[in-house]
Formats: C-alpha cells, sequence, structure tokens
C-alpha cells in the first residue's frame, strides 16, 4: 500500500525550517488559511504548488507528499524469484544493476530490501573477483543499518541483525559477531519460546488445529536449529575425533527418526560434508568415504525436483503453510535450482578432499556428483 503524508510533512518541515504559517504562506502566495488546512487534512496543495513547496523545504515532491511506495508479500516473492532466475542466466553485474534500481524505487519497503540483501549474499560470490564480493558484503552491511535504524517491525529488524552478522562472516569481522549477537541472543531467549506459548495456549482455548501447526513449528525449527548447531560443533571440535563421532552417532540417529534426508535434504547433506571433513582430519579414509557417500545421496534427493524449496512430510503435515505465512519468500529457496546444481558439482574439487585423489570409490563418487541434474 503506498500512504501519502502530506499533512503531517508539511507541519514538520515547518518546523523544522522554524518558521510560521504566515511565512510559509507567504513565500508561496497564498493565505494563512489555506496553509492551515493543508497541515489539518481538510485540503491539500494544488498540483502546480507542490514544486515551489518541495524547492522551499528542500525535498524532493516524493518526500514532501511522504510517498512511500511499499510491495505486496506476493509481489516481493515474485521478484526474489525473478531476480534469482536471472542470476542463472545474465551476466552478474547486469542484474546487479538491476536489482540496484529496485532499491531505490522501494527505499522504504523494509520487507523487501530485507529479501535483496538476502538475495545478494547468496549471490555475491557469482561476483567477479573477491574485492567485489567485498563490495557487495559491504553494500548488504550498509542495506541492514538502513533497515535497523529505520524499520519497526521487530522482526525484520531482529533478521537484519542477523543478516548483517552473516556479512561479517564473510568479510572475516569476528569481533563484530560477537558484539552484535551477544546481548541480541539474550534478549531472544524468550522470544524463541513463543512457538510453544502459542500452542499451548491454544490448546488451553479448546482450537486444536492451531494448536496442532504452533506445536509442529516448534519441533521442525528445534530440530533444524539442533541440526545446523551440530555443524558447527563438529568444525569446533574437529581436531577431537571422540567428540566429533558421538555428535555424528546421535545426530545420525536423529536424522534417521525424522526422515531428514528426505524432510530436508540439504541441512542433512552439510553435515554429512562436515563429518567426512572432520574424519579426513584424522585420516580416517574409509569413514570419510562412507559420510561423502551419505552427502551424494541428500544431494540426488535434494534435486530429485523441479524447484528448490521447503516441505513437510507425513509427520510435519502443517509445517508447510507456515513457511508461507513466516518468510517473505515463502518456502522458495532462497537461490536458483541451477546456481545451487552447478556448486554442489564442485563441493569435492576443494580441500581438505583432494587428500582422496587417485582412490578409486572417491573417483567414482566424484563422477556421480557430475551426473547431478
Amino acid at each position: 500500500m503506498n500512504r501519502l503524508n502530506i499533512a503531517d510533512n508539511i507541519v514538520q518541515l515547518r518546523h523544522d525550517k522554524k518558521i510560521t504559517q504566515e511565512q510559509l504562506a507567504e513565500f508561496i502566495g497564498v493565505t494563512k488559511a489555506s496553509v492551515s488546512k493543508w497541515e489539518n487534512s481538510q485540503s491539500t496543495p494544488d498540483i502546480t504548488i507542490l514544486p515551489l513547496l518541495a524547492t522551499f523545504f528542500d525535498v524532493t515532491v516524493d518526500e514532501l507528499l511522504g510517498y512511500t511506495p511499499q510491495l505486496s508479500k506476493e509481489q516481493i516473492q515474485n521478484l526474489y524469484q525473478k531476480f534469482s532466475e536471472k542470476f542463472a542466466e545474465r551476466p552478474f553485474e547486469e542484474v546487479m544493476s538491476e536489482t540496484q534500481g529496485y532499491v531505490k524505487r522501494y527505499y522504504s519497503c523494509y520487507p523487501f530490501l530485507l529479501q535483496i540483501c538476502i538475495l545478494w549474499l547468496n549471490h555475491c560470490k557469482m561476483a567477479a573477483n573477491g574485492e567485489r564480493q567485498k563490495e557487495i558484503c559491504l553494500r548488504i552491511d550498509r542495506l541492514c543499518r538502513h533497515i535497523k535504524e529505520n524499520c519497526k517491525d521487530m522482526r525484520i529488524h531482529g533478521n537484519a541483525v542477523v543478516l548483517q552478522t552473516l556479512v561479517y562472516f564473510q568479510l572475516g569481522r569476528t569481533q563484530e559477531i560477537v558484539d552484535e549477537l551477544e546481548g541480541f541472543s539474550a534478549s531472544n531467549r524468550f522470544g524463541n519460546q513463543s512457538s510453544v506459548l502459542l500452542a499451548q495456549a491454544y490448546a488451553m482455548l479448546g482450537k486444536a488445529e492451531k494448536a496442532d501447526v504452533f506445536a509442529q513449528i516448534s519441533m521442525y525449527d528445534n530440530v533444524m536449529n539442533l541440526l545446523a548447531n551440530a555443524v558447527c560443533y563438529l568444525m569446533i571440535h574437529t581436531e577431537h575425533l571422540s567428540v566429533c563421532e558421538e555428535t555424528i552417532k546421535r545426530i545420525e540417529q536423529m536424522a534417521e527418526i525424522y526422515s531428514i534426508v528426505d524432510l530436508n535434504p540439504n541441512s542433512l547433506a552439510s553435515f554429512e560434508y562436515q563429518a567426512a571433513i572432520c574424519y579426513l582430519a584424522h585420516e580416517e579414509k574409509q569413514k570419510a568415504l562412507e559420510h561423502i557417500d551419505k552427502y551424494i545421496l541428500c544431494l540426488f534427493n535434494l534435486f530429485s525436483s523441479a524447484e528448490l524449496y521447503l516441505h513437510g512430510d507425513a509427520y510435519f503435515n502443517r509445517i508447510e503453510e507456515w513457511f508461507d505465512k513466516e518468510f517473505d519468500n515463502g518456502a522458495n529457496a532462497p537461490r536458483n535450482r541451477k546456481v545451487v546444481l552447478e556448486e554442489a558439482k564442485k563441493t569435492l574439487e576443494v580441500p581438505p578432499f583432494t587428500i582422496l585423489n587417485g582412490e578409486p570409490a572417491f573417483e567414482k563418487m566424484k563422477n556421480r556428483l557430475k551426473e547431478l541434474n
């Protein structure tokens, strides 16, 4: 929805300039009564007067009118998917330039700006070189700051905080991550329990359908968070094989119970990939190969459909409606399938997997990976 706030803006701009209604009326060539009616929303300035008013206050006509174009959730989703597809098909800088034009046009539409930040972060590695990637990360940082400073929606504000820290990871600014997230995580500790509390409240009200949805949301969210944290835990304890093996054992048991290889193969693929790296760090080649095999299975499941998207299953049968409602981009993946596929095919070509080069089983696995389509 686009809103015009010309009455409030004239009042604010006049106060900022420290002038009276009479002084403004004299400059514009109207009566004091006309200015008073403008400021009380009883009438609006004639269209021919708007440029003169804007010039007097040193603002654009759009700023004077308080014109803040907003996109609907559906429009944001469509634009995201359009740009994601273009990144897969067209020159990177051409698409970046187009997205920057949209940022200028919708600079006050904070849900859209947040999605643009996500879009840029997920595609910046397609840039020509590291310096250009850094420039894009810094641009995301500035846009996140703009969102944090101006957006009054606390959900969007919180997402901008987390997104900004992901940029800091890319830039190697680790101390800023700590500074930004320590207080934020503590302040959101109770907020993380909202789905549980809602499920309990709806159950007490006798609204079983609503209680079911929020209970599923909470369980699904916690399972996926545990999986993501386990990947991080393996990275932290790579040197401690016993800790890694215990973590792998527990997470794989959970993954089997919740059928994560089908429910969310992308998340499980990240875990199996990191598990293989842990074993390679200890030269346990055979165990590493076992997890690479599981990793490839996850990828084949992931790319078995024509589009990448989040989904439920027979047990989590109510969460898809939550994806559509909770996420501005719905259940769609943040990157186009083609882009993700091309990157996935190269994941075994980097250190520390080079230690396995020449191993017949590993070469066979790399060939299988190239068969993904």
